[in-house]
This record gives structure tokens, C-alpha cells and sequence, in this order.
């Protein structure tokens, strides 16, 4: 069923950016086409898109939070001990060795704790509560399951790969929030990254249990794993809030993940402006009006900074 749903939402999402494509005139698409092929990174034009803006939606990757210091877990260098991230987020992984993936977690969530916003983090955050006092929406729909947009005080947020600091129990579903440092007392000081740290190997009823009247099952992190599907009812929230939004800023992510990679140039193929905020140009940067190199927590402030237009009560 899960599938079914994200196939259909997933298949809907393409299908809008293709044929808003298609629907346009052939000068349109010409016109389009050419504007596509050289966004601009104009601060001055950009400030004058954003004051107009009724309806912002900040599509949010890796790159936003590795400027706090958030290991990716991507790339050369990217390991956990003897492995990479998609060797241990995975079904197949957990089933295996529960014990491992719950020491990988465990160092993360840790990690995370350690860990602040930065100035991207905390520019939207202040932007969102300073336009909500205008009338105006900021909707910040992340990749990141680190929790830091929430820790800024970001209010609207979807998390469309979940959280660190959730569980979901894998006998009767619950879900729930949890901070606890250490989430469970079998995980105290385990979890070290070193290559030669040996596995702990920690018996399954040691490890996180729901909490639950009569569950006691065990706990998983309620994150999005390689092989498994989005959360259904989250895309079809972000679909809305892309259908709205008249201003699209994609920020710190590499536009190659899906369905994410297609959030933006969907909203870029029926006319609306689209900024993207990146340390380097992706495959997506020629589809969008916008492109300012650098890291985010420097070219972001003054793009979102009070505009001159704004009336403040």
C-alpha cells in the first residue's frame, strides 16, 4: 500500500513538471530555455522576488548542515568504522546486526547534541516568524535528520527522511520522540567511528524497547533507510505546499537524491522563480532563475534579511 501511494504521488510529481513543460507555447519554451541556461546571481533581483513573496518554500539538504560541523557520511572519507552510511541504513542491515546499526545511531544522535545551527539555520528561522507577522507563510521542507532547523525554531517543517530523535517500534508502530543521551544504558560510551573499534554486540532485549503498555518491542530510528519509501502522507504535504509557494529556494542540497531532486524543477516548470543556494552548480542549477555559490550560512542571511518594503508591526 505504502508503495502504491508513493509510486502514485511520485508519478504525479513528474508528470506535473514534464507536462508544465510541454504546455508551454514553443516562444515560451524557447524563452524559458534560454533564461534556464543562465541564472542569475543578481542579490538585488532576487530581494526584489522575494518581497513579493506570499508563500516561500526552503527545500533544505547535507550542505545546510555540514556548516555546523555534521559529519554526511558521503563520499571519500564517508565511513563509519569499516562502512558507509548505505551499508548500515538499510532494512537488510538492521535485521542483520540490530546491534551496529543501533551503535551508528547512537554515535550520531550524540553527535548531533553537540551540534548548533548555523546562520542559514537560524535566517530562516527568523525569516519564517518575521513574515508570519505579515500575513506571509515560510515552509522549510528538509532532507536533514538532524533536527537543527528545529533547534533554530523553524515552526513549519517537514522532515521528508525523518529524525534522529524519533523511534518507531517494530512491533506495534508507535512513534515517538526521544532525546535521551544515551538512548538506552547497553549504548553508554559505544558507538566510537574508529575502524579498529570492535562491535559491541549488544544483546536485542539491551537495546532501545517501546515503551509502549505491554509492547516492549524493538526500537529503530525513525529515519528513512535506503530501499524504503517516503512517508506517503508527508510528500502529499510537501505536493501542497509546492502547488502554493510563489518563491522556491533550494539550499545546500546536491539535487540528485529522489523524489527531492524533483521538488524544485516542478516548481521551476510552472513559472515560478526558483533560487538555489550551494556551494557548487548541480545537475538542477540551469532549470532554476537563481544561483548564488558560497556557503550557505554566508549567502543566505542577507537574501532573507528584512526587506526595505516590509511593514513591521
Amino acid at each position: 500500500m505504502l508503495m502504491s501511494l508513493f509510486q502514485l504521488t511520485a508519478r504525479r510529481l513528474v508528470s506535473q513538471a514534464y507536462c508544465g513543460l510541454k504546455a508551454a507555447s514553443s516562444s515560451k519554451t524557447q524563452k524559458l530555455r534560454l533564461e534556464m541556461a543562465r541564472p542569475s546571481s543578481n542579490m538585488a533581483d532576487f530581494r526584489e522576488v522575494f518581497a513579493k513573496a506570499k508563500h516561500i518554500a526552503i527545500i533544505t539538504g547535507a550542505g545546510v548542515s555540514a556548516e555546523s560541523g555534521v559529519p554526511t557520511f558521503r563520499g571519500a572519507g564517508g565511513f563509519w568504522r569499516k562502512w558507509q552510511a548505505q551499508e548500515l541504513a538499510t532494512p537488510e542491515a538492521f535485521a542483520r546486526n540490530p546491534s551496529r546499526v543501533w551503535e551508528f545511531y547512537h554515535y550520531r544522535r550524540e553527535v548531533m547534541l553537540s551540534k548548533h545551527p548555523n546562520p542559514a539555520h537560524v535566517a530562516i528561522a527568523e525569516c519564517e516568524r518575521r513574515l508570519s507577522k505579515q500575513g506571509r507563510s515560510v515552509v522549510v521542507i528538509t532532507q536533514n535528520i538532524d533536527e537543527l532547523h528545529r533547534k533554530a525554531g523553524t515552526k513549519h517543517l517537514l522532515e521528508i527522511h525523518g529524525s534522529l530523535f524519533k523511534t518507531r517500534c517494530t512491533n506495534c508502530g508507535n512513534i515517538a520522540a526521544n532525546y535521551k543521551s544515551p538512548i538506552c544504558p547497553a549504548l553508554a560510551g559505544k558507538g566510537a567511528p574508529d575502524p579498529e573499534t570492535e562491535d559491541a554486540t549488544i544483546p536485542v532485549e539491551d537495546l532501545p524497547q517501546c515503551e509502549e503498555d505491554g509492547c516492549n518491542g524493538l526500537l529503530r530510528p525513525h529515519v528513512v533507510w535506503f530501499g524504503e519509501t517516503l512517508d506517503p502522507d508527508v510528500l502529499t504535504e510537501v505536493e501542497k505546499e509546492l502547488d502554493i509557494c510563489d518563491l522556491c529556494l533550494v539550499v545546500g542540497t546536491s539535487s540528485v537524491v529522489y523524489p527531492a531532486a524533483m521538488f524544485a524543477p516542478q516548481v521551476s516548470a510552472r513559472g515560478v522563480p526558483v533560487a538555489e543556494f550551494n556551494m557548487e552548480a548541480t545537475p538542477a542549477t540551469n532549470r532554476f532563475r537563481f544561483h548564488f555559490p558560497g556557503p550557505c550560512g554566508t549567502t543566505l542571511p542577507p537574501a532573507l534579511a528584512r526587506h526595505q518594503t516590509e511593514i513591521i508591526s
